[in-house]
């Protein structure tokens, strides 16, 4: 986790599949916790939207939302990154959605 960049995909491609929340990676330009991840209320909420008035929502699941939508928003910044070096510009622009444009492994 050492090599975790300072903000999703700024690592050029370097995406990370394991856990984000295990332990310290020990090193210097690890990201903090809350920096990493969309807040956990912004989650819950949309979560909320989806299930009965009167369902309740663990924990862990709102944990393991926060992650796959931290890592989903990695993954395709990630790749737009790449592209844009490829293409050698040094803006990000939303053009259209790649996913579903099968230009995304998912």
């Amino acid at each position: 986790m050492a090599d975790a960049p300072a903000s999703p995909g700024g690592g050029g491609g370097s995406h990370e599949s394991g856990s984000p929340r295990g332990g310290g990676g020990g090193g210097g330009g690890s990201v903090r916790e809350q920096d990493r991840f969309l807040p956990i209320a912004n989650i819950s909420r949309i979560m909320k939207k989806a299930i009965p008035a009167n369902g309740k929502i663990a924990k862990d699941a709102k944990e393991t939302v926060q992650e796959c939508v931290s890592e989903f928003i990695s993954f395709i910044t990630s790749e737009a990154s790449d592209k844009c070096q490829r293409e050698k510009r040094k803006t990000i622009k939303r053009r259209r959605p790649a996913v579903g444009h099968g230009h995304v492994g998912v």
